[in-house]
């Protein structure tokens, strides 16, 4: 969850601290800290709340080596005595992850004399070091000790005031990557915090440990002896540093949900002019692959189930192929009957999600050798332990509420749903070319649906101020009334929950008043004229209905009797999932901005959750 940069340079590294901690807040801002070694030693600085609260504590700092954190709390409240950096006996040290055995850990230091001032795990680890270097002098070497102590997940940075101008890193389970540039070698949790300086990368891989100088790396492993350097290639990253500017939009968020037809029509590029789909889009080895699999499990969190539940309506009704969605974090944790001819989806935005990440591992360790990533960061964890990938091209996503990850995940599901219906003789050159010519069209179709922003804007201003909110819809489109609810709840606050609209009289019904907005996903389907009599029930309550609906579903509105209907541009067949969730983010971003709530950085949420 939390962010890290770090210098190892000839010239001031203070600014370039700041500037990557704020590229990498969206991944936690509870508190911000810093330390740095300079003329006057080892200086430390930490703030609680944003990295503004930092930066206004930092004028005047200099140093060429230096670490720096962004905090989203685990282990101990929000508080600056938990903020990062922890110090022990001149030693600095900045953490992401959780380490599982610091409570053993930590009694074993206490009995050593060693005294806590917070309440986190991370001190255990400044502690082990400070430790390490009474019986190993060489501060990378201590810190190499010390990882072979830790269990759990973590990347580190560690600065020594008696080792100047070094910067030592490891990871282990959280992403971590270095910068090599003009003036120096870098580190940070992902390539935004480092392309002010540079778009040179390396991505270190899990029992990796670093030792950063202005002039010199080497890269060593944790576990075994003390070896030989290993080699990691050095990349060039696509990403730019334009693409995470706010530019004109108010918020990230705002900029992301208007950003999906560009970021539609590049992750759909491929296809822009073919005539078929081809099981190459997933890999070298797809077809080989593809053809094995007899059913499919998808894995994935939050948002990324949602698309994995409407890929299920999808994959099973065009594919043919029985599909088991499961949430990652359950997964792994519960007896299962691993198949090995069960294709293994990873979804995840970030790639490098725990909970995802791990469950992927657990289902390979069971004998499922059929893996596909689906992801938007081509370097990630996920994507690398992954036979197949399908990279989503949405750009870099900074608000916590993911938008333009989602849209761009269910277009790559489907192409994978028309490839292995393609591939089992379930796909008729007249179906194909149907689908592709659908898919070209998406950007313009989300186009049109963003420009209904006013009228939903409208919307957001009737039920802002209630306290609960009722989601309804049927079909593929039932995993959309989720997302709806999820992205209310995550940015406004409001209790939000979706329900499949056919469950109403089973139990929903009763919440149902007149201070109770229910909103309704409406496509212009098979299932629309059940759907017609579950708003029915809802009218016949008191319930206030805002209905979004298709071209041609002929549902009357009358706002003085508290029936909205707002008709999207038009019906879209199997792919309209990607067109009805658009209006439910933009609802969800009013609805926020009228409660004057943080978009972007809703409380209690970071965006990368890449710990249990």
């Amino acid at each position: 969850m939390c962010g890290i940069v770090a210098a190892a340079a000839t010239d001031n590294v203070v600014p370039v601290l700041i500037e990557g901690l704020k590229k990498l807040e969206y991944r936690g801002y509870d508190s911000a800290g810093l330390a740095v070694l300079g003329a006057e030693g080892l200086e430390r600085r930490r703030a609680l709340g944003r990295v503004a609260e930092l930066c206004a504590r930092c004028e005047g700092l200099a140093a060429s080596t230096g670490i720096a954190h962004t905090r989203w709390a685990t282990h101990g409240a929000p508080a600056e005595h938990n903020a990062h950096p922890h110090i022990s006996a001149g030693l600095a040290v900045v953490h992401n992850g959780i380490i599982e055995n610091y409570e053993a850990l930590k009694a074993e230091l206490l009995a050593q004399g060693y005294q806590f001032s917070s309440e986190t795990d991370t001190e255990t680890i400044a502690h082990l070091i400070a430790a390490s270097l009474k019986i190993q002098p060489d501060l990378a070497e201590a810190v190499r000790l010390t990882c072979q102590r830790l269990k759990g997940a973590y990347a580190i940075a560690v600065v020594a005031e008696a080792q100047p101008g070094r910067v030592v890193v490891a990871r282990e389970g959280s992403p971590l990557l270095l910068g090599v540039g003009e003036r120096g070698y870098y580190a940070a949790s992902d390539t935004s915090a480092l392309l002010q300086v540079t778009r040179q990368v390396i991505y270190l891989e899990n029992g990796d440990l670093a030792d950063l100088r202005p002039d010199s790396l080497v890269i060593r492993r944790i576990q075994g002896e003390a070896g030989e350097a290993v080699s990691r290639p050095v990349v060039l990253s696509q990403l730019s540093a334009d693409a995470v500017e706010l530019g004109q939009y108010r918020h990230y968020m705002q900029k992301e949900i208007f950003e999906q037809p560009e970021a539609l029509a590049n992750t759909l590029e491929m296809v822009g002019g073919a005539k078929s789909v081809q099981p190459g889009l997933f890999g070298a080895e797809a077809a080989r692959l593809l053809d094995q699999a007899d059913s499919v499990l998808i894995l994935a969190c939050g948002t990324s189930s949602h698309a994995g539940m409407v890929a299920r309506y999808w994959i099973e009704s065009i594919a043919g192929l029985p599909v088991t969605v499961e949430i990652a974090s359950e997964y792994r944790y519960r007896e299962s009957v691993p198949n090995p001819r069960q294709l293994v989806v990873a979804i995840s935005q970030s790639g490098e999600t725990a909970d995802t990440q791990a469950a992927l591992r657990h289902a390979r360790d069971q004998g499922q050798p059929l893996t596909l990533a689906i992801c938007n960061v081509a370097e990630s964890a996920i994507v690398r332990e992954s036979a197949l990938r399908f990279i989503t091209r949405a750009g870099p996503e900074i608000g916590v509420a993911s938008t333009k990850a989602f849209t761009t995940q269910l277009a790559a599901l489907f192409l994978l749903t028309l490839v292995l219906a393609k591939l089992r003789g379930r796909l008729s050159e007249a179906d194909e070319a149907a689908h592709l010519q659908a898919m070209r069209h998406l950007p313009v179709a989300v186009q049109k649906v963003l420009a209904l922003e006013p009228e939903i804007a409208a919307w957001a201003r009737r039920f802002a101020n209630k306290q609960h909110a009722l989601f309804l819809g049927r079909g593929r489109h039932y995993p959309i009334a989720l997302e709806g609810a999820l992205k209310l709840k995550e940015i406004s606050y409001i209790h939000a929950e979706a329900y499949p609209a056919g469950e109403l009289k089973h139990g929903p019904l009763a919440l149902v008043d007149r201070e109770m907005p229910v909103i309704a996903v409406a496509p212009n389907d098979h299932l629309l004229e059940k759907l017609k009599s579950n708003l029915q029930e809802v009218r016949a309550r008191g319930g206030e209905l805002f209905v979004f609906a298709d071209q041609g579903c002929q549902l009357p509105a009358d706002d003085a009797d508290g029936v909205h209907v707002l008709a999207l541009p038009e019906h879209y067949g199997p792919l309209s999932p990607i067109l009805h969730v658009v209006p439910l983010q933009l609802l969800s971003y009013h609805a926020a901005l009228i409660k004057g709530t943080d978009v972007d950085k809703p409380r209690n949420l970071a965006k990368s959750v890449t710990v249990e």
